[in-house]
């Protein structure tokens, strides 16, 4: 066994567990690991902010599956951290941020950027530890990657005080390896039941959400679905689990992000198996309409998270894919695969029926008009990204997404600027593919230092902003108060050029105000980036009034069209 700098060991159980990539800016108190870094075969971004940083990395993981890396120095660069920490912890994105620190010995002195970090992450972390011996380094790192990928993944934070950095310690990675992660599987009689509740329901769906992405079931969602003839919805986070173009999709029910059709497919429902889901306030909406003439059975691989919003019919805890495998080698045990009935033609009519218009010609452009090309151009693999506001609203109602970990977005914490450092991350996992991050002109402003990274680095991606001129989902919220207080960012009287500030850091950018120019600008900002290798902007200015279709319960479609006659056929016909 040799004695080596415990940061070199370090450095290779980073590389044995898959890091390729990890994103960071580099300070005195975090040097000793930048030192066993650069002999690596790990790539570093050196971002311009560690909130990007964390960004970054949470791109990574979403696309690979893998847990993402940020690192940064003392103080500061910790607390900058937090909302990234914050957003993986909500979304369950496994991802491991490493601050430095001051020496032990001058923690309890004030020391310059010596801040209790452990503490201010252990919230919005699933651990969060301080190195207190060299020897103990490469196997800190392990159990953080095997804390960070079981049960509901999720983030980690090690905190690396300077004079423990400078240790040694014995370490031969050839005996060494990633620790073993539990893939919990169902208890055998949940699993009858479910199929039980399953048979006897008339009006099932299944409910796919994020962590049907996370447990990469995707496969095992689809055959059950068709073996069962089950429609599927998605929530915002499980976009992706299943084709949108697939007979059996059955929309998105929600009050924000979600399809009139889905709405109304989810109201007539009387049996929803959630898997993965978390059943977020921004689904459910006013849970008694929620509730209201249905069962559910809520799959979950934390058995803390069924029950926590509201009482399921049946709680079953396991890993989604061995759950929803077991659920099928149940189903096949008991008959032939059934064909399509009344209940899922019903459900297709709705699709057929309640749909949002697009085709707007107007001038200013309405943003459906925007969705309708990007959906148009774009080819199906395309990865987008997107955050927080009207446009991820207008996005979950209008954009449609066929394949898994091809439609990123931060749904529970919703951080402003997440899609560019974002879709940077996504970029470094996956060259090869085309990444769109949709953002507001506000979002963009949060963390626009991040395109001069993508640019340093010749990280190629288009931005597609949709530009209402001032905090449209803030000024949209106000109007119940009659009041329009304090949202006054206006484009053209003092507030940011946003083609001129891409073209500062050395990036092409186009304003598009005629809806019949936005697919030839999306065809110049592809193959401009492509050419480039750059990000490019495409600003789409849309109507300053437009507001996104929603209300406090699912029922809020009522206000914009009547439902259909109740549903009454029988689903096994």
């Amino acid at each position: 066994m040799n004695r080596i700098p415990c940061m070199e060991a370090v450095v290779a159980v980073l590389e044995s567990e898959g890091v390729d990539t990890v994103f960071g800016i580099p300070g005195a108190a975090i040097l000793p690991l930048y030192a066993a870094l650069q002999h690596s075969s790990i790539r570093h971004i050196t971002v311009r902010h560690e909130e990007g940083g964390t960004h970054a990395a949470d791109g990574w993981s979403r696309v690979t599956g893998n847990v993402g890396v940020c690192i940064g120095t003392s103080g500061p660069a910790g607390t900058n951290m937090i909302t990234g920490l914050y957003t993986a912890l909500a979304d369950s994105v496994p991802m491991i941020c490493v601050t430095g620190q001051a020496a032990t010995s001058k923690l309890h002195q004030e020391a310059f950027q010596a801040v209790d970090i452990v503490e201010i992450a252990r919230p919005v972390t699933k651990w969060a530890v301080q190195l207190k011996e060299p020897a103990q380094a490469p196997w800190v790192f392990r159990e953080a990657f095997r804390i960070a990928r079981s049960g509901r993944p999720g983030p980690v934070l090690i905190d690396l005080p300077i004079d423990v950095q400078r240790g040694t310690c014995l370490y031969d990675p050839d005996v060494d390896a990633p620790l073993p992660v539990e893939t919990p599987r169902p208890l055998p009689r949940a699993v009858g039941k479910a199929v039980d509740l399953l048979a006897e329901a008339r009006h099932p769906i299944i409910l796919a959400g994020g962590g049907v992405l996370v447990a990469d079931a995707c496969d095992e969602l689809r055959a059950l679905a068709e073996y069962l003839q089950v429609p599927v919805q998605v929530t915002l986070m499980g976009k992706g689990a299943f084709p949108e173009d697939h007979p059996l999709f059955a929309g998105m029910a929600g009050i924000q992000t979600q399809t009139r059709w889905g709405n109304a497919a989810f109201l007539e429902s009387d049996l929803v198996l959630a898997v993965g889901a978390r059943f977020g306030d921004r689904h459910t909406g006013d849970l008694d309409v929620y509730r209201r003439g249905r069962k559910f059975v809520h799959v979950d691989i934390e058995p803390m998270q069924i029950g926590r919003v509201f009482e399921p019919d049946l709680g079953i805890v396991g890993h989604a894919r061995p759950v929803l495998a077991e659920l099928l080698d149940e189903a096949r045990s008991r008959g032939e695969a059934r064909k399509p009935g009344k209940w899922v033609r019903q459900v297709a009519d709705l699709r057929r029926t309640m749909t949002r218009r697009e085709d707007f010609d107007d001038v200013p452009i309405k943003p459906p008009r925007v969705f309708k090309e990007i959906n148009e151009f774009f080819p199906k693999d395309t990865t987008f990204v997107t955050a927080i506001g009207l446009y991820q609203i207008w996005s979950g109602q209008f954009q449609t997404t066929y394949l898994p970990r091809r439609y990123l977005v931060c749904g529970q914490a919703g951080p402003l600027g997440w899609e560019v450092p974002a879709a940077m991350g996504v970029k470094c996992a996956h060259p090869e593919r085309q990444v769109v991050a949709v953002a507001g002109d506000y979002s963009f402003q949060f963390l626009m230092e991040e395109v001069a990274v993508a640019a340093q680095y010749r990280i190629p991606f288009v931005i597609v902003m949709i530009n209402n001129e001032y905090l449209g989902l803030i000024r949209q919220s106000e109007l119940p108060y009659g009041m329009n207080y304090a949202v006054d960012l206006h484009y053209g009287e003092g507030g940011i050029d946003h083609v001129k500030a891409m073209e500062a850091f050395g990036c092409p950018a186009r304003r598009v105000e005629l809806p019949g120019d936005i697919r030839d600008a999306l065809s110049w900002a592809s193959e401009e980036a492509a050419r480039e290798r750059l990000p490019v902007l495409v600003e789409v200015m849309v109507e300053r009034e437009a507001n996104a279709a929603m209300g406090p319960s699912l029922e809020a479609i009522k206000e914009f069209e009547p439902l259909p006659e109740l549903i009454t056929a029988d689903w096994s016909d």
